[in-house]
């Protein structure tokens, strides 16, 4: 992932009140409407939830087990792993196989770890052509933009915007119906699956007991990146494990109700190793690059739970931060509550420190987290950390000692809350703040403020109480 050389706040700045800021918002309430409908016709889902929480912690506790495992059954399937300790190696051994067996264009299906470690700029720079299938990604690339949602890449564009995009880029005639814009892309790719030499696909789950891979999708690209061409290369993430059959099972029956609202995706592709003999179709290579980038860090530390995540992007659908300013203001493939966690613990504090600040930690994302992890204890802990290492600017380093220091004493505290309400009051109109000084000024561009009240609950309910 690239290093972004501005910050969470610069880049909120320049999405809020724009219509990318809008069509994200409209976009996860409709998503969100459809998830709390899914789940509650779904009578077992805390129970689920709980099996789900149970096995992903549990494949973690074991990792080095099942991975090995894992290993073992591709290659007894006829296929070959390959171990990646950073995004170089990665990309490396992608465009090695690549080389070695004559793959000059290539098919994708929509992959954050690809995504994650840059894959196509690297492949494209040395003469690979690389084609996104995935309609969300496809149109990404045309755009020469990079998602806003790990689940729905284009959350931030508006059918209009990608009307006149396929006009200009596939010479077309301009249009606003969805049906004859997705009509139009399947026309522009079928001939390249046709023609393609090798795919790549993401991995949604890895089981262990039978060196099976499985990559859930709603669209048919992710059948045809996998089986048309000759060679399938599979990029998964270490984590992504699971031991049993029974497991995987479990994972998809809660994956498609947290993502998109559905009881089932619409294809969920089980592939174990290449075409043998007989079959009528399927790659004659499979190689799976499994990849650790940091998850050892993670892994190591007090946010390991983080990597029990399945990827179904609930935890962004709900935050009222990701509401208002969308995936791009991240600056990072894994944006929301979740991505606030997973960028720190791969790529460091250093730039990204700023989010796990991106939060009200109003708990909605552990909520509906469909493997209840605990996130906003872990923002804490990221928080905690970028304090200690002195990454706070110092206006707010201050400020929280000072607020410490008076919490702390209930006469301070008193004297603060008067005063308080005393300078508030020059700033304030009918109850309300709506342009603050300092750092304040950051709260009231875009909202208002309550002014502190004359006279504080604890106030008012010693004197009010009944004896």
């Amino acid at each position: 992932m690239s290093v972004q050389p501005v910050t969470f706040l610069s880049r909120a700045e320049r999405i809020l009140g724009t219509d990318e800021a809008a069509a994200v918002d409209r976009g996860m309430r409709l998503m969100t409407a459809m998830r709390e409908a899914a789940v509650d016709e779904f009578p077992i889902a805390k129970e689920l939830r709980d099996r789900t929480r149970a096995i992903r912690l549990h494949a973690l506790a074991h990792l080095d087990r099942l991975i090995a495992k894992f290993a073992d059954q591709v290659a007894e399937a006829g296929g070959r792993v390959h171990f990646a300790g950073d995004a170089d190696e990665a990309n490396r051994i992608v465009a090695e196989i690549l080389e070695d067996t004559g793959s000059e264009l290539v098919v994708k299906a929509k992959s954050m770890v690809s995504e994650e470690i840059e894959l196509n700029a690297h492949l494209e720079a040395s003469g690979v052509e690389v084609v996104e299938t995935d309609l969300g990604e496809f149109i990404i690339q045309l755009a020469g933009d990079t998602p806003s949602h790990i689940i729905a890449p284009v959350l931030h564009m508006t059918k209009e915007s990608i009307g006149a995009l396929f006009a200009e880029k596939l010479g077309v005639e301009e249009t606003a119906d969805p049906v004859r814009l997705n009509q139009i892309a399947r026309d522009h790719l079928r001939e390249i699956f046709l023609r393609a030499d090798a795919g790549i696909s993401g991995v949604n789950l890895a089981v262990a007991e039978s060196g099976s891979i499985v990559v859930v999708t709603n669209e048919g690209n992710g059948r045809l990146t996998t089986t048309a061409p000759r060679v399938h290369i599979a990029l998964m993430g270490m984590e992504r494990i699971v031991s049993r059959w029974e497991d995987a099972a479990v994972v998809l029956e809660v994956l498609a109700r947290s993502a998109t609202g559905q009881r089932l995706s619409v294809y969920t592709n089980v592939i174990t190793g290449p075409r043998r003999p007989g079959d009528p179709d399927g790659p004659d290579e499979l190689h799976v690059v499994i990849l650790d980038n940091g998850r050892s860090d993670i892994l190591a530390g007090d946010t390991a739970e983080i990597l029990a995540c399945i990827r179904c992007g609930a935890c962004l659908n709900v935050c009222p931060v990701f509401r208002t300013v969308g995936g791009h203001a991240y600056g990072t493939v894994y944006s929301g509550p979740m991505g606030s966690i997973v960028t720190p613990g791969l790529q460091g504090m250093e730039p990204w420190w700023e989010l796990p600040y991106a939060s009200t930690l109003c708990g909605a994302c552990e909520e509906v987290c469909p493997v209840g992890i605990q996130i906003p204890s872990m923002l804490l802990k990221l928080r905690e950390r970028a304090a200690s290492e002195g990454r706070l600017p110092g206006w707010l380093e201050k400020g929280m000692s000072r607020y410490a220091r008076t919490a702390e004493d209930a006469g301070r505290w008193a004297r603060a809350k008067r005063w308080a309400s005393a300078l508030s009051a020059p700033l304030s109109s009918r109850g309300w703040i709506r342009r603050a000084p300092g750092p304040a000024r950051g709260w009231t561009q875009h909202r208002d403020l309550p002014r502190p009240a004359k006279e504080s609950f604890g106030d008012w309910w010693r004197d009010n109480r009944e004896p």
